[in-house]
């Protein structure tokens, strides 16, 4: 596929993220309750119901191509293909589950070519604002209506803003950020993190915590179109269609450099 392609086919999945994010919000607005995973982590008929949106969707636009998505247990245990989705259809579920209505909660999906996330969709539907992109091609954002060209910012000379989890920051990210030199901080939920840093609103994205590669492949390309990238701690490229789709820790950076790659 070209990037091209990957831009056409972005698009064409913009209709479907926004049923699924409408679906995810009626479910949100009657009330909400989760039952717990095999692994303990909470899910809802938000995720559910989306999923069903997000997975139609894709076999009929792209019925060659496999899915890996978090609810289907079964997708798990695929080896991965050179090129794959991965689906998240309700990321950041605590986030969802919480009374307070920030909204850090997204609909995502990723395609991953050769290791490489190369086409990315990420939803926000309580604050409306969707973003994509595909690698070659650049990312956009669509806000309460307004579309616009995104991209990573130059490190201002106020300093570096860093973005990090709301729900699930850790001691070895704060350590992270003091080696830095970096105090100003952005706490949200979701992959919504990395699209902040592909539309400049901040500059790096550190991440120790577990996560899975549904969790970051949408937001990834979308990054990565806007100017960006995302790396291992110790600087090599991360990459996708690991074992058990399991990600290690990582920085997703946009113009900023950290210190084990400068």
């Amino acid at each position: 596929m070209s990037d091209e392609t990957y831009m056409m086919l972005a698009k064409r999945l913009v209709q479907p993220v926004r049923d699924a994010g409408k679906k995810i919000m009626q479910i949100h607005g009657a009330g909400v309750v989760a039952n717990a995973k095999a692994d303990g982590s909470p899910v809802t008929m938000a995720d559910e119901a989306a999923e069903v949106i997000l997975l139609q969707a894709l076999h009929e636009m792209a019925p060659d191509i496999a899915v890996i998505s978090e609810e289907n247990a079964e997708s798990h245990r695929l080896a991965p293909p050179d090129r794959f989705f991965l689906v998240d259809p309700l990321d950041g579920t605590k986030e969802f589950l919480r009374s307070d209505g920030q909204g850090a909660f997204t609909v995502n999906i990723g395609l991953v070519e050769m290791g490489v996330p190369v086409m990315g969709i990420v939803y926000a539907p309580a604050l409306d604002r969707l973003f994509y992109g595909a690698v070659g091609q650049g990312s956009i954002e669509i806000n309460a209506g307004n579309k616009r060209e995104i991209g990573v910012r130059p490190v201002p000379a106020s300093g570096v803003v860093a973005v990090a989890s709301r729900s699930h920051r850790d001691a070895a990210t704060n350590e992270w950020l003091e080696a830095h030199g970096i105090s100003d901080t952005i706490a949200t939920g979701s992959s919504l993190k990395f699209c902040l840093v592909a539309a400049g609103e901040a500059d790096v994205y550190p991440r120790f915590g577990p996560t899975m590669e549904w969790d970051t492949a949408a937001g990834d390309a979308v990054l990565r179109a806007a100017g960006g990238r995302v790396i291992h701690p110790e600087g090599m490229s991360f990459t996708y269609g690991k074992t058990e789709y399991r990600n290690g820790g990582f920085v997703a950076c946009g113009a900023f450099v950290p210190n084990a790659v400068a």
